[in-house]
C-alpha cells in the first residue's frame, strides 16, 4: 500500500533560499526514515505556513514518522500542526503522471 502524508503548520520562516540553507541537514536525514519514498517541502510565506507532502510504503511507517515528526516540531515550539493521511490510488495516479 502506498500512503500519502500531508503536514502543515504555522511558520514565520525561514522561506525560500534561507529555508534550503537552514534545513538541508534535516532534509538529508529524512531520507533515512523507514519506508519514505519521497518528500515535497511546502511553504507559503504570505500565509506564514510550511510543511510537506510525503509518500511512504505503508500506513505503519507513515504513522510512526508522523508521531516522531510532530514531537520534533513541538520541541521546536511549533503548535497547531495539521496532518492528513491518504491511501493512494496508484492506477489513477499513474494516468496523471504521478512518479510512482
Amino acid at each position: 500500500m502506498t500512503v500519502l502524508l500531508q503536514i502543515d503548520f504555522p511558520s514565520t520562516g525561514p522561506f525560500a533560499a534561507e529555508m534550503t540553507q537552514a534545513f538541508t541537514p534535516l532534509a538529508e536525514s529524512i531520507n533515512q526514515e523507514t519506508g519514505l519514498i519521497w518528500k515535497i517541502w511546502t511553504e507559503n510565506k504570505d500565509a506564514q505556513e510550511a510543511g510537506g507532502v510525503y509518500l511512504f510504503d505503508s500506513i505503519e511507517n507513515t504513522t510512526n514518522y508522523l508521531t516522531m515528526h510532530c514531537a520534533r516540531l513541538e520541541s521546536f515550539g511549533i503548535s497547531n500542526i495539521r496532518s492528513k493521511i491518504f491511501q493512494v490510488n496508484i492506477d489513477l495516479s499513474k494516468i496523471n503522471h504521478a512518479p510512482l
